[in-house]
């Protein structure tokens, strides 16, 4: 019943001066600056752990949460070229895509630690007592956009680097020459962006709601102290 009370005081009121007053009397003795830091500190961390895993070699190929599939329009490709044996040229394809996101990711890092040092009292309530994948949703409102325009570029030239283009045009080539089939051609540094975004969301998701809801996932006392709050 006690934490309920502090939950809902947090909510209520929105002055630091409030905030940190209610802080106090909680019986926990975190101060506003403690939960900005906290907030902070978790969400470093999983950009650190995470983003960092997501840019090495075979950081999305091997990892089935955010492992690039083809686009809906190349699906039928896929499964065509399997169909009559060709398994081993659909799985490089699926692989030069995956190698194009693990390349671009670490642009990331920077866009996402600017994000997080201009989060204020507010964002860090907010996010404190918001979903599992509050934080999380804070960095995609800020940062999509941006990471958008710095991973594109990078992910073409990625395609382009590791043969990609040349790949993709045999495997259509190849494709094509099977009876009954329609040339197909879409923006695939687009959709690798997209689906290189989508994976980097989702890996930060896991680790925010590890430390939300595991207590050993909080490895220091100030992660503990703030989480706490929201138990």
């Amino acid at each position: 019943m006690k934490k309920i009370i502090v939950l809902a005081s947090l909510l209520i009121f929105s002055s630091c001066a409030e905030l940190q007053q209610i802080a106090e009397q909680s019986g926990y003795g975190v101060t506003n600056a403690e939960i900005s830091s906290g907030l902070k500190q978790a969400l470093e961390f999983g950009i650190d752990k995470e983003v960092t895993k997501l840019a090495e070699e075979n950081g999305f190929f091997r990892n089935e949460l955010v492992r690039i599939g083809l686009p809906p329009e190349l699906q039928k490709v896929d499964k065509t070229l399997r169909d009559v044996g060709l398994d081993a040229l659909a799985d490089e394809g699926l692989k030069v895509l995956n190698r194009a996101a693990e390349d671009a990711v670490s642009e990331a890092i920077p866009v996402f630690t600017s994000a997080v040092t201009q989060m204020t009292i507010t964002d860090a309530r907010n996010i404190l007592l918001g979903a599992d994948d509050a934080a999380t949703q804070y960095l995609q409102t800020k940062t999509t956009a941006e990471l958008y325009t710095r991973f594109n570029p990078i992910i073409a030239n990625s395609l382009e680097k590791v043969g990609a283009t040349k790949v993709w045009a045999n495997i259509i080539q190849r494709y094509n020459a099977i009876p009954l089939t329609s040339k197909v051609n879409p923006d695939l540094p687009d959709y690798v962006t997209n689906e290189a975004l989508d994976g980097v969301f989702i890996m930060i998701a896991q680790e925010e709601k590890d430390i939300r809801n595991t207590v050993a996932a909080r490895t220091t006392s100030l992660l503990k102290r703030v989480f706490a709050l929201q138990d």
